[in-house]
């Protein structure tokens, strides 16, 4: 048994002090006040914040590796090292559109993976391609298909870890929605073209959460509210953000607060190679993605994810969406948790959650994470 006592603690009630976190076996006992940490554990005193780890249910790349490229167990423990130093302790290894025997060699790698304990990998997120192509952002328009029983079935088809798919709902067949959920996967509208009124009826046949909010969808307007204003308006839906000051403008960001409340808002990076690597420049789709003045672009000017990592998401909500840092973490840890449907198992400092933790400095900085109890190098 071990006990972490850091400067602060992440409680549901907010950031305390005067705790220690009991830790064993991998788990979190309870955080107890110091002067009730149990003789017997090992202590340590942490200078800092001690947060749930981050989960990013958004991740393309990272380390200088693209997960379509390299849809390999390798590929992925790669992925998940350099994103681990920005204290993301779990993520889903993300697909953008491809081929379905991609999509098939992806999801056998990230079971693979979790078979041999690869940290923080949760399972896959497929974005695409049942997508439609007015929305298809920097994806490969050729890779673009209406999505049938075959594709279901591949979807529903992942024996370890949890599936979560974006899609177009607009262009989904009656019952598809309906059979993934059945299948256990959770369904995301994302690159869609869908009014509202084709949106309001996608919530109500399964789709749960939006994949990077405004970004790739219909906007709200006076008289067609969208995609957006279905998004904004369901009390029960999530949706994910992309706060790197690059896709969603403050004020929009601080719109989507006031409609739907920190609690269904997620943060995710949809980061790409160059997170934690020294790269410039990849090749996506056979188009040339390059990275200048933190943003990444094609040749055409059109967003190919970003260089964000969870970190500085974090430190951005908080920045431009005025919310405290206990909030903005909430955003990164418990709320995608609950998005996918693991919050009982990680993304609080709660007892008998995964010890997957961050230790954050004065200048919330990642200085160490955890997963599963076991500490990084650093």
């Amino acid at each position: 048994m071990i006990a972490l006592c850091p400067s602060r603690l992440l409680t549901p009630d907010g950031f305390e002090t005067g705790l220690c976190l009991l830790i064993e076996g991998g788990r979190i006992i309870d955080p107890l006040p110091l002067e009730s940490c149990p003789a017997g554990a090992s202590r340590e005193f942490l200078d800092g914040d001690l947060v749930p780890g981050f989960i990013d249910l958004q991740v393309n790349g990272g380390g200088g590796v693209l997960f379509n490229d390299q849809p390999t167990v390798e590929g992925i423990e790669a992925i998940g090292r350099a994103h681990r130093a920005f204290g993301t302790t779990g993520f889903l290894p993300t697909l953008i559109s491809d081929d379905l025997r991609v999509v098939d060699r992806a999801m056998r790698a990230v079971e693979a993976a979790i078979e041999r304990g690869v940290p923080g990998v949760l399972g896959i997120h497929i974005e695409g391609p049942f997508i439609n192509r007015e929305k298809r952002g920097i994806h490969d328009g050729s890779k673009i298909r209406r999505i049938d029983d075959s594709a279901i079935r591949l979807l529903t088809s992942l024996a370890k870890g949890v599936t979560l798919a974006t899609l177009a709902p607009e262009l989904a067949p009656a019952g598809s929605i309906e059979a993934l959920v059945a299948g256990g996967v959770t369904v995301a509208a994302g690159h869609t073209a869908a009014s509202y009124e084709e949106m309001h009826d996608a919530l109500g046949r399964g789709v749960t959460g939006f994949t990077h909010l405004f970004n790739a969808m219909t906007q709200l307007t006076s008289r067609s509210p969208g995609a957006v204003g279905a998004a904004l308006e369901s009390r029960s839906a999530w949706c994910g953000i992309i706060a790197d000051g690059f896709h969603v403008h403050p004020a929009s960001l601080r719109v989507a607060l006031a409609a739907k409340g920190a609690d269904k808002l997620l943060l995710v990076t949809d980061a790409m190679p160059t997170v934690g690597s020294d790269r410039t420049n990849f090749t996506l789709g056979g188009r040339s993605i390059r990275l200048e003045d933190g943003r990444l672009t094609a040749e055409d000017g059109t967003l190919a994810g970003s260089n964000l990592d969870m970190a500085a998401a974090v430190a951005n909500a908080s920045r431009l969406m005025g919310v405290d840092l206990a909030a903005a973490v909430r955003m990164a840890s418990i709320n995608p948790a609950r998005a996918i449907g693991i919050e009982g198992t990680t993304g609080t400092l709660c007892p008998g959650r995964s010890a997957d933790l961050a230790l954050l400095d004065r200048d919330g900085r990642v200085a160490r994470t955890w997963i599963c109890g076991a500490a990084d190098n650093r």
